[in-house]
This record gives structure tokens, C-alpha cells and sequence, in this order.
């Protein structure tokens, strides 16, 4: 299963910026994970694959808000109040499993290439 993230770029802080990602194919759970500069990847939202269930790191509850199109394959993750902190490369991610929901490392199953969000004050 390939993912493509897009939609990353700069903004100053307070701002939005809305990244997207398209699945070639699987029925999964998909999610976001970001990596800042010296940092450790860390979880940011998931999804189930019916959409129903959705999870958020405690330091983004609130601000974004993760989605899916089921039928395209594709999860979108909608980042408003954008602060300093959330600068990294954010990564697209598919669960290991379809019951699964990717809200820990060992919960993917596929990685996308990494998109980077810059926000600046």
C-alpha cells in the first residue's frame, strides 16, 4: 500500500493549514504521526476506517480535527490555531490491520513519505 501525503507548507502562528493523504488501497484505520527536529515521532489523530472512532494527542485536542473519505481512501488532517510546536514532518499512516486504529507505532502497518508543516510567530 503506497500513501501520498499533500498540503503541507508555512504559516504563521494562529493559522490553519489542512494536509491530505491518498491511499492506494486496504480498508485500515489511518492516521497521522509528526517528527519535530531532535524529537521522537509522536501520535497526533486517528481514525477508524468507518469513521466512527476518532482519537487526538491531548496537544492537538481541539485544534484539529482528523478526517476520511472512505471511498477515495483518503484521511485528512485539518490543523487550526496552528502554534510554534506543531512544526515537523507529519506523517500519513495506514493501521498494520483492518480492526485496527494507528494510534501507537506498532499499530502501522504503512508510512508515508512525510510532509512538513512550518509554523512561524
Amino acid at each position: 500500500v503506497q500513501l501520498v501525503e499533500s498540503g503541507g507548507g508555512s504559516v504563521q502562528a494562529g493559522g490553519s493549514l489542512k494536509v491530505s493523504c491518498a491511499a492506494s488501497g486496504g480498508a485500515y484505520g489511518m492516521g497521522w504521526f509528526r517528527q519535530a527536529p531532535g524529537k521522537e515521532r509522536e501520535f497526533v489523530a486517528a481514525i477508524s476506517w468507518s469513521g466512527t472512532n476518532r482519537f487526538y494527542a491531548d496537544s492537538v485536542s481541539g485544534r484539529f480535527t482528523i478526517s476520511r473519505d472512505s471511498a477515495k481512501n483518503a484521511v485528512y488532517l485539518q490543523m487550526n490555531s496552528l502554534k510554534r510546536e506543531d512544526t515537523a514532518v507529519y506523517y500519513c499512516v495506514l493501521s498494520a490491520s483492518a480492526l485496527d486504529i494507528p494510534i501507537t507505532i506498532g499499530h502501522v502497518g504503512s508510512w508515508g513519505q512525510g510532509t512538513q508543516v512550518t509554523v512561524s510567530s
